[in-house]
């Protein structure tokens, strides 16, 4: 009995990591990050394309099909301020603090947003520009900029989805993706974008179950044990 008691704790236990597991990774799975700024920035579709110096809340829509997708909302996250496009941008050493990168430009000039990395992730997100935005950043700093003939600024989440993406050079015209973001060796290629907890669940399943029988076992081998002495008794 002492045995059964035993395998019982360890059952509850088990059931209860797999209710625990999904919600421990919930800020790896949308990345929200609160960054500040010292000064004004610039970043794809708001207003005059400039925020304010102060902090912000960075995070990638929750929904799998929506992880290149990036909303800045304000600090305590009730308002939104743009809703931004962006791919896969990879960077060979990850860090352990988040990494904003900037496009040069003339001092005294707000800085553009380039991307966002994550702590401890080797993917990042290359944020895309308006193309005609997008070819004037291209001509301050003489490299590409990636673009897209999207109305950012007033197209919906929807239409982000499935948004044209390009690299315009500073002459305007359209040149390989590969030379505005970094691609990944193919060994990264090979993998998901993103880390699955499902092999867990299907591990705590398999243990789950496999307690179960074996309280199963023990049970009907001690009601075994236990009706030939009911019967010499009567």
């Amino acid at each position: 009995m002492k045995l059964i008691k035993t395998l019982s704790i360890v059952f509850c236990v088990l059931v209860a990591c797999a209710f625990l597991v999904p919600t421990a990774s919930a800020d790896d799975w949308n990345k929200r990050t609160k960054v500040t700024f010292s000064g004004p920035v610039e970043v794809p579709g708001v207003g005059e394309h400039f925020l304010p110096a102060g902090t912000y809340l960075f995070k990638l829509m929750d929904s799998s099909s929506d992880r290149n997708i990036v909303q800045i909302f304000n600090e305590d996250g009730t308002h939104v301020f743009t809703t931004i496009l962006a791919i896969p941008n990879y960077r060979l050493q990850a860090t352990d603090k988040t990494v904003m990168t900037f496009r040069e430009r003339a001092e005294g000039q707000p800085e553009a947003i380039r991307a966002w990395f994550y702590p401890g992730a080797n993917w990042g997100q290359e944020f895309v520009y308006p193309k005609a935005r997008a070819i004037q950043l291209a001509k301050m700093v003489q490299e590409p900029v990636l673009a897209t003939p999207l109305d950012l600024a007033a197209a919906p989440v929807e239409a982000l989805k499935t948004a044209p993406v390009e690299a315009v050079a500073p002459t305007g015209e359209t040149v390989e993706l590969a030379r505005v973001v970094e691609l990944p060796p193919a060994v990264v290629a090979s993998l998901p974008q993103t880390a699955s907890s499902l092999p867990i669940l299907i591990l705590i399943g398999l243990l789950s179950l496999g307690t179960g029988f074996g309280l199963w076992l023990f049970s009907k081998r001690d009601a075994n044990r236990l009706a030939p002495v009911s019967s010499r008794v009567g």
